[in-house]
């Protein structure tokens, strides 16, 4: 006598998948990396950091009866310093970066100027072509002014 038996069996095996998802979760998060928002974050937490200090100093000369109230004023200060000073945290690191994307910019057109001038002084083509364009860059402003 015959019989068929039907096993349904996994395609996958179960920990190829979770390696899967774990290595699509990854990626994701690399992908939605935001710099600004990480240093905006730094300077946050170094700004709350030093007026927590402060404040700690001020509780620790309050007399020991006033203990619950001092560490009340304490986290108190920590979370009006989180919530007013995210925004001007956030908003000072992402013009550092712009201004820090400008200077690499400035930077790297100085460096391949000295390099195309460094180049002209060795090969007179270059020279001549740069003399060519330079005067008529002259020409063309000398023609603005009338």
């Amino acid at each position: 006598m015959t019989s068929f038996v039907q096993v349904d069996y996994r395609t996958k095996h179960p920990g190829v998948e979770r390696a899967e998802n774990a290595v699509a979760t990854v990626k994701n998060v690399v992908a939605q990396f935001n710099g600004a928002r990480v240093g905006a974050s730094l300077l946050l937490a170094a700004v709350v950091a030093s007026l927590l200090v402060v404040a700690n100093q001020v509780v620790d000369t309050w007399g020991e009866g006033h203990l619950l109230a001092a560490w009340m004023v304490l986290w108190m200060v920590a979370f009006v310093a989180l919530a007013l000073l995210a925004g001007p945290a956030r908003s000072a690191v992402a013009s550092l970066r712009v201004q820090y994307a400008h200077w690499a910019e400035a930077l790297r057109r100085q460096e391949e100027d000295e390099r195309t001038w460094n180049a002209a002084l060795r090969d007179a083509r270059i020279m001549a072509d740069l003399s060519r364009a330079m005067n008529g860059m002259a020409v063309d402003n000398i023609r603005r002014y009338y």
